[in-house]
């Protein structure tokens, strides 16, 4: 007689449970994921990209930018913590709440060599799916950032210039790549 393996289902509730140790702790489609902190270059790479988004988001006047650790559930069994993210306005107004969060307009990872199956798999699918309107993984090493949208099932691998222009912005928001990895790397 054959036994399946039983594998546990777990929810963004079971997350309220876990050990505040400094690891990242998410689930996608019932499946654990646990990450250990990120380096000094993964969280300076997030630094100067969130001070630019956010300064942007908040000109703009379409959004309002956020950095993990910050959960966004969409659903019991998707509960992921992005390294940064922007969330729209609602009528103007900034929802105050996390849980009442539901739609993204940017998620971004900084790709460190812990996460690179996690975030090129499993987040990239996932953002798809939920119709975050863009996705970008920055990756430290190639010093280049990658874009995916929901619509289009390529990836675009930019190492010059990033234009985004989200719904309801008057102009672009416009990265030069290789100035954003001198700062960020000072090398």
């Amino acid at each position: 007689m054959h036994m399946h393996a039983f594998r546990r289902q777990w929810t963004a509730d079971d997350l309220l449970d876990m050990p505040d140790d400094g690891r990242r702790y998410e689930v996608i489609d019932g499946e654990l994921f646990v990450t250990p902190s990120p380096s000094a270059d993964h969280q300076r790479a997030l630094s100067h990209l969130f001070r630019r988004i956010a300064e942007y988001v908040e000109r703009e006047r379409i959004g309002e930018a956020f950095f993990a650790p910050a959960d966004m559930t969409f659903s019991p069994r998707r509960s992921v913590r992005p390294d940064l993210f922007v969330v729209p306005l609602v009528g103007g107004r900034r929802t105050r709440e996390f849980r009442d969060m539901k739609r993204l307009l940017l998620a971004v990872e900084v790709l460190s060599p812990s996460t690179a199956r996690l975030d090129r798999v499993e987040k990239r699918g996932l953002f798809r799916e939920e119709g975050v309107e863009e996705f970008w993984i920055v990756d430290l090493d190639a010093r280049t950032v990658e874009r995916s949208t929901p619509i289009d099932s390529r990836v675009d691998v930019l190492d010059l210039s990033l234009t985004w222009i989200p719904n309801g912005a008057s102009t672009p928001f416009e990265l030069d790549i290789p100035d954003y990895f001198a700062a960020v790397l000072d090398r």
